[in-house]
This record gives structure tokens, C-alpha cells and sequence, in this order.
């Protein structure tokens, strides 16, 4: 079975889309480009799932945000080197 939007249970399909996050220090927020989503053409939404949500608020938590700009790219973000090996604070798995 193939995607299925989780809003109206239509097919859905991947996609990239742009994405504006705060900071984990609630310093400021950054736009994020290139993110991996989910699109659906029945109900016109466009999101991230809980997985990829998850990766971004790990790597904002893990790496020095103040090397980040303004904007940046998934890939780019997600291939900043990490100041802990994991979150230690994420007690969820």
C-alpha cells in the first residue's frame, strides 16, 4: 500500500516543502528548505511526518545552531556535525 494522507485518508505522495523552526534555545527561528513531506492533491496539505520532525528537533538539539544562518537545507542541516552522539534528554524510545 502506498502513502496515505493522515488528514483525509486520500493517496498521498512524497515531497519537499519549506519549513520554519525556533531555535531550541527559543533564540530565533530558521527557515529549513528542501524538507522531506507528505503531499496530498484531494485535501491540498502539505507536512512533515513524525519522523522527520523528530530528526530535525534532534539535530537542532545536537549541533551548535549558531553556526545556522538564517535559512538552510535539510540535507545541509542534517549533515552538520553533532556535539553529542544522541539526546540524551529524549526519554520517548
Amino acid at each position: 500500500m502506498g502513502l496515505v494522507c493522515e488528514w483525509c485518508g486520500s493517496a498521498a505522495k512524497n515531497g519537499e516543502n519549506i519549513v520554519y523552526w525556533e531555535l531550541p534555545d527559543g533564540t530565533r527561528a530558521i527557515q529549513i528548505i528542501e524538507t522531506p513531506a507528505v503531499v496530498c492533491d484531494d485535501c491540498n496539505m502539505v507536512y512533515q511526518t513524525d519522523e522527520i520532525t523528530k530528526e530535525i528537533e534532534d539535530q537542532l538539539f545536537l549541533i551548535d545552531t549558531k553556526k545556522i544562518g538564517n535559512s538552510i537545507s535539510y540535507k545541509e542541516l542534517m549533515s552538520l556535525p553533532r556535539l553529542l552522539k544522541r539526546n540524551y534528554f529524549d526519554f520517548s524510545s
